[in-house]
């Protein structure tokens, strides 16, 4: 069974000069360890909900497996904090080599820092769909909208798929990453076909995220929040379109304008 997302605390708020004694709602932080054919592979400090879509996502991204046919069995302990996952085949590559550094030239243009398994996993993005401005903005209303656990606790980040006219699935989590693991192992379980889709998300785009991007496989990143230089360069050469700071009735288009229909003029 999953445990709450959010836990009670006692307070005391300052307000407009007057100090009181309330309850609050905050976070849980939760420490979930994974382990794969027995051996221990990562710990993951993440929100304790959709455990099993983490696990799932995580894995894929990792490039530990490439579908959910390749997990013969997956088992939850949420009380102890272990989720422990048996492969259909054994893997020969040990974890440490997961951890490991090398430079690579993402598609060649501009020379980047990856893991070996970013190089592996992450796809570039070829699709030729559009999305229009008045989508970007109703889709990120709608996250807002729906993000009941950020409202009350302030402390978790959102993330959703959707089509160009609706969001499809929607996770949270403390961590960004994490949201996002979600998100791909939920459309992994659930064999949801990513063509078309968009990713929605409430933070900052890191170099993760946009790495994280790439691997699910979805070409346009919509974000409330503002994207670093290297995830621009990394959306540039993977064929990613980075919209960010959706506030209101703007945003910025970082990358691949090509996918953001030209309104008609006036």
């Amino acid at each position: 069974m999953e445990k709450s997302v959010t836990a009670g605390w006692k307070i005391l708020k300052y307000d407009g000069g007057r100090l009181q004694e309330r309850e609050d709602e905050v976070a849980a932080e939760y420490p979930l360890t994974v382990r794969v054919d027995g051996e221990e592979f990562a710990t993951i400090v993440c929100s304790p909900s959709d455990l099993d879509d983490m696990v799932v996502g995580f894995l894929a991204s990792e490039g530990m497996i490439r579908s959910v046919e390749e997990i013969r069995r997956l088992s939850l302990d949420a009380d102890r904090g272990f989720a422990d996952v048996e492969l259909a085949a054994p893997q020969n590559t040990g974890k440490d080599w997961y951890n490991k550094r090398f430079i690579g030239s993402c598609c060649g243009k501009s020379r980047q820092f990856y893991f070996h398994n970013d190089a592996r996993t992450a796809k570039t993005i070829t699709s030729r769909m559009t999305v229009k401005a008045e989508q970007c903005l109703a889709l990120m209303r709608e996250l807002q909208q729906c993000s009941s656990d950020f409202r009350s606790t302030g402390g978790v980040h959102n993330a959703a798929l959707a089509s160009t006219e609706e969001l499809l699935v929607v996770r949270s989590d403390i961590g960004r990453h994490n949201a996002l693991d979600k998100i791909y192992g939920h459309c992994l379980q659930h064999r949801i076909p990513l063509k078309g889709k968009v990713l929605v998300f409430s933070g900052r785009v890191s170099s993760e995220v946009l790495l994280k991007t790439a691997k699910i496989g979805v070409g346009v990143l919509l974000s409330k929040s503002a994207p670093t230089q290297l995830a621009l360069q990394l959306a540039d050469d993977l064929g990613i379109t980075v919209v960010g700071f959706i506030r209101g009735d703007s945003f910025n288009v970082y990358t691949h304008h090509e996918r953001l229909e030209r309104p008609e003029p006036q």
